[in-house]
């Protein structure tokens, strides 16, 4: 069985391609940014939200290391995600680490509310067939609120436009992550 971070990266190389436009919904220490950028190639786009100028920074000395020209970092809390990209733009993939930055301030973490408006703008703007991946760390002060609301709202989806998928290991201790995976099968029509 796979680990939580390989599982959440399988779960987008397998619906990512060359010239798509992705989400790293919190870019931390970089390691998500980087992995999209590889995936969409020097055609495709990854924007990168941060509220922290220490994650941004970190993201930033990675994606240099690697040349990488298609990342655009944005220093601002992912649920401002509409003022930056396009509302025509269609989203293939994003992934979210919920909870803090790793070796960074405990302190400062996701919230359950601009989580899930961040979820929805990119819903909206989801291609048929992407995919929106949560890992959600909640073993923090906080994270039962944040990973309760997460998993009422997935779970009230229609299952007719999405199909939400639950992967976790049930026998570690000390509230290890887990994901939910959000995938659009259909598009919402209104009448």
């Amino acid at each position: 069985m796979k680990a939580i971070i390989p599982f959440s990266h399988q779960l987008l190389s397998e619906i990512i391609s060359d010239g798509n436009t992705v989400i790293d919904a919190t870019c931390g220490n970089g390691n998500d940014t980087l992995f999209l950028s590889k995936l969409v190639g020097k055609q495709g786009k990854v924007y990168g939200f941060d509220i922290q100028e220490a994650a941004i920074e970190n993201t930033t000395k990675r994606i240099e290391a690697e040349s990488k020209e298609n990342v655009t970092l944005i220093h601002d809390g992912h649920e401002s995600m509409d003022k930056y990209i396009p509302a025509d733009e269609k989203i293939a993939g994003a992934i979210f680490n919920l909870g803090y930055l790793p070796k960074g301030d405990h302190s400062i973490v996701t919230k359950p509310l601009s989580t899930i408006k961040a979820v929805e703008s990119i819903m909206g703007r989801l291609k048929i067939g992407g995919r929106i991946v949560l890992v959600v760390y909640h073993g923090h002060q906080g994270g039962a609120e944040e990973k309760n609301q997460l998993l009422t709202y997935c779970n009230d989806l229609d299952q007719q436009y999405y199909q939400v998928l639950q992967y976790q290991f049930i026998n570690q201790k000390n509230q290890p992550p887990f994901i939910v995976a959000v995938e659009k099968i259909k598009e919402i029509t209104f009448h």
